[in-house]
């Protein structure tokens, strides 16, 4: 066996391995080149000998390090305790994501196709495990599928969900319908929870090929009826980490309330320009400030974010909770913020009248829309006010005292550039859906008390051109330095949803090309034709089905719904983890850094741009559950009004309606149409009556009275408000 060369064991210039020892242990990248170049499998005993490390000590840091490379799928150990190259096994490694229907799909950590696994491939895995799994073939739309080599890391340590018993048996069923498994739980393992409660279960053995999964009830949360209990059930049914560490609680009680004059010197100073946070009316962390002033004949435009890279250092445990928690996850009632709030909410946030630490990027806007020169900056700022959306807007509607009269200016130079933008947007093709927002009101004990659709402004619009100017400038930064770096990418529409989407729009007379040739602009030129009709809403809803979901990737391949060559992440690092990656990638080469002495290299990218997505899509589900759970609430109380819908979806088993006022979204079952055999045409998305030709289709128009109100499932029953029958009557009940 070779052994390797003395300068082989030392780790590369800036690349962190810890304490330093007489005999350092090898980094990954030379643990990888001594695997490759033996050719094959390796105990940690030949490991240790082949680099002339000796001792229990060494051994243990040494295995540490390569149970890291297996977490993070770049190596396997097989049965026989050897570490193998994964590449060479030809092995997918990535993180499971589960359905309600029990099979689940493999997101590789590369960013490859996803792999199905089938239901029996899922009984031994939990939604968020980390495997292996082998290609074993492919399924009718061609798409891989795969069975479980092994599994890497386990993702869940603890379920939330009902407590039942059966026959006498404990169980307890996952909120999360992600999570198939019930989890037994033995006659002393109950935690003195009672059968109907919500509970967080300890997993003390997982599910196994011919074995269920085995826990203990750690934390009673409460009865399902309680008032404000949703959001917690979704923080523990998702995973999402919500109490700090003792490490970062100290980390975060050192780190003091204002800003050091040392941390100032050596940035540049706009203290003097009137930069304003714009946010909605509840924000209570500020990522970002703007300031533009004519500059030619176009605009000077400053985007300052906050400097969240000076204050959360690689590696530290502020940055390992980070890291853990991918991204804030906004509820209804509390927000779970990724940084501690003396951060978040204090010396990172761009608070009025205070000076702030921040990155800026300071552009020359062409009259064309287009940035001409782009800059950027440490820099050292106090923001001039803090205004929101509905006072900004109603200024640029005419009403002047909404804005304090020593900004008119600046921000009306701010609507000017966005005017130019707009346009350029426009040319470009990028796709526009103007949906509205859903806004919760919450009483203080958490129940709800008024749903409503928020409608967005040009104060909205202003501020998302001028970080989509910001996000595209940074990528391009990124690329033109060749540093490793997180791209926010787009994939074109999945053809199968997309020729669904355009055998509607044909039998509507539009014209669509081909899933091979769309493009953004095609999209937007729909959105522009739709315009006005009765069903343009319900028509960019089935627009935006047929879209995929945006990731993280060190591989640029564009953002096909912005229709930008790059794009990137760089205006939310308070929020978003990807973004304080970006600020540290810009930091590194402003400061005179060269990319290959980066501390992160494309691996580290590759792990981290999956991790974050993974992060983005658990809060989006934990959030949606929540709302979910909201509406039904709210509609509980509503059980037998009527209400003014739109058909949004249309299935062989009934019609989706959405109440538009509230954004409530409801079913109405076949069965309870007008008594007759119907027929679904998926092409033109429509249910025809065979006996009546009674037809209805996607966006129409439609009073509905709702009929029942399902909590355990959150769904909504709507019926037809012309039916005969006596609807109104209805138990005002709701299904446990």
């Amino acid at each position: 066996m070779a052994r390797p060369r003395k300068s082989q064991n030392q780790p590369p210039k800036g690349r962190q391995t810890g304490k330093k020892y007489s005999h350092p242990i090898p980094d990954r990248n030379v643990l990888l080149d001594y695997l490759t170049d033996v050719g094959m499998p390796q105990k940690a005993e030949a490991i240790l000998s082949a680099f002339g490390l000796k001792g229990q000590r060494m051994r243990s840091l040494l295995v540490d390090r390569l149970d890291g490379m297996v977490r993070s799928g770049q190596i396997i150990r097989n049965r026989r305790k050897e570490y193998c190259l994964t590449q060479k096994l030809e092995l997918v490694t990535g993180r499971v994501s589960g359905h309600r229907d029990g099979f689940g799909f493999l997101v590789p950590d590369a960013g490859e196709t996803d792999v199905y696994l089938s239901a029996r491939e899922m009984r031994s895995l939990f939604d968020g495990d980390r495997v292996a799994v082998r290609i074993t073939g492919v399924d009718r739309r061609g798409k891989p599928d795969g069975e479980v080599v092994d599994i890497l890391q386990r993702g869940t340590r603890e379920v939330a969900g009902q407590f039942i018993r059966e026959r006498g048996i404990g169980l307890v069923v996952p909120d999360n319908p992600k999570i198939a498994h019930r989890i037994l739980i033995g006659k002393g393992d109950t935690g003195g929870a009672r059968p109907g409660q919500v509970v967080v279960a300890e997993v003390i053995d997982y599910p196994s090929q011919h074995e269920q999964a085995t826990g203990r009830i750690v934390r009673v949360i409460g009865a399902p009826d309680e008032k404000g209990i949703a959001t917690e059930i979704a923080i523990q049914a998702h995973g999402i980490p919500s109490h700090w560490p003792a490490t970062v609680r100290d980390a975060a009680a050192a780190v003091g309330k204002t800003v050091k004059s040392a941390a100032k010197r050596g940035r540049l100073d706009l203290r003097s320009l009137d930069l304003v946070t714009i946010d909605g009316a509840d924000a209570r962390d500020f990522d970002d400030a703007v300031y533009c002033e004519p500059a030619g004949n176009g605009w000077r435009l400053i985007v300052a974010i906050a400097d969240v890279a000076h204050y959360v250092e690689k590696g530290s445990a502020i940055d390992r909770e980070a890291v853990a928690r991918g991204t804030s996850v906004y509820f209804p009632d509390r927000v779970v913020p990724m940084l501690p709030e003396v951060l978040s909410n204090g010396l990172c946030s761009l608070n009025p009248k205070v000076d702030r630490l921040c990155m800026v990027c300071d552009m020359r806007v062409g009259a064309n829309g287009k940035v001409t020169r782009s800059t950027f900056h440490e820099a050292v700022m106090r923001s001039k006010a803090r205004l929101t959306y509905s006072r900004v807007g109603a200024f640029l509607d005419g009403d002047g005292s909404a804005v304090p009269a020593e900004l008119h200016d600046a921000v009306s130079n701010l609507h000017g550039v966005y005017g130019a933008f707009a346009a350029a947007r426009k040319r470009r093709g990028a796709l526009e859906l103007d949906l509205p927002q859903v806004k919760f009101e919450l009483g203080e004990d958490g129940t709800i008390r008024r749903i409503r659709a928020v409608a967005r402004n040009d104060a909205h619009r202003l501020i998302e051109e001028c970080m989509i100017a910001a996000n595209v400038e940074a990528a391009k930064f990124l690329r033109r330095h060749r540093i490793a770096g997180l791209y926010r990418i787009h994939a074109r529409p999945d053809p199968d949803r997309f020729d669904e989407l355009r055998q509607y729009l044909v039998s509507l007379g539009l014209k669509v090309p081909h899933s091979e040739h769309v493009k953004p602009k095609d999209f937007a030129a729909l959105a522009r034709q739709t315009e006005g009709r009765p069903d343009s809403a319900a028509i960019s809803m089935q627009m935006l089905r047929s879209l995929t979901h945006a990731e993280y990737s060190p591989e640029n391949i564009g953002h096909f719904g912005l229709a930008l060559e790059s794009y990137a992440h760089f205006t939310s690092p308070i929020r978003r983890y990807p973004d304080l990656l970006v600020h540290r990638a810009i930091r590194h080469i402003i400061r005179g850094g060269k990319p290959g002495a980066y501390d992160y290299d494309r691996q580290d990218m590759v792990r981290l741009g999956a991790l974050t997505s993974a992060h983005e899509r658990r809060a989006e589900d934990a959030t949606r559950d929540v709302e979910a759970w909201l509406k039904c609430e709210y509609m509980v109380d509503h059980v037998g009004d009527a209400f003014d819908g739109v058909v949004t979806g249309v299935t062989n088993f009934g019609l989706f309606v959405q109440i538009p006022e509230l954004m409530v979204d409801g079913l109405v079952h076949v069965t309870s149409l007008p008594n007759d055999y119907y027929h679904f045409d998926a092409s033109r998305l429509c249910m025809i009556g065979e006996r009546s030709g009674r037809t209805f289709r996607l966006g129409e128009s439609m009073k509905v009275l709702v009929h029942r109100v399902d909590m355990e499932t959150r769904r909504i029953d709507f019926r037809p408000a012309e039916l005969p029958h006596d609807v109104a009557a209805a138990p005002r009940r709701r299904r446990r």
